[in-house]
């Protein structure tokens, strides 16, 4: 199966802060353009399915690239940090107990959150169930952790900070599972 995962576009926060889950709006003054962009990669692909994390980064962007009707999942969210939601970690990296996630991001979760595995595991529970309904072609409007997952998925591995590796905001890369 054939599977486009879209990054949605800039978001508004600050730098360097983990917000995961948290529903946060997107950078209004690129927005038009980096979805533009999004929108003309995609203009010559066809799906047949498309789906988006629940989050209004997400929709909002497959909206703008005409699939206001994408199926929403919220296993294509992206890390749930738990505790550490909104949290700049970087600054923290003194801490004990973030220095010691820093160095196992793949498998130790965040407090009351997740690891890459937990989330890797959502990533495949969500691929499986499309292949067994028989899709060769499908689109996910989802977040930088999913496309790192499809990479772990597909044999990828990490030894350091994970987020070094994220692909660009409003990346449209083709993974075949």
């Amino acid at each position: 199966m054939i599977v486009y995962i879209v990054r949605h576009t800039s978001v508004d926060v600050p730098y360097e802060i983990c917000y995961g889950q948290t529903d946060v709006p997107v950078r209004e003054d690129s927005f038009a353009v980096e979805a533009a962009r999004v929108k003309e990669k995609l203009s010559t692909l066809s799906f047949e399915a498309v789906f988006t994390s629940p989050l209004t980064r997400c929709v909002r962007l497959a909206t703008f690239c005409g699939h206001g009707d994408a199926v929403r999942d919220k296993r294509l969210m992206e890390l749930n940090f738990g505790d550490w939601e909104w949290v700049f970690l970087y600054d923290l990296l003194d801490v004990p107990e973030v220095s010691a996630w820093f160095k196992n991001q793949v498998q130790e979760r965040t407090p009351n959150g997740e690891s890459f595995l937990d989330m890797q595991e959502r990533l495949l529970n969500f691929i499986e169930e499309q292949k067994a309904k028989g899709y060769e072609r499908i689109c996910l409007f989802a977040h930088g952790g999913i496309h790192l997952c499809a990479q772990m998925l597909l044999g990828k591995k990490f030894n350091n900070d994970v987020f070094m590796h994220l692909p660009p905001y409003g990346s449209v890369i083709e993974y075949e599972f």
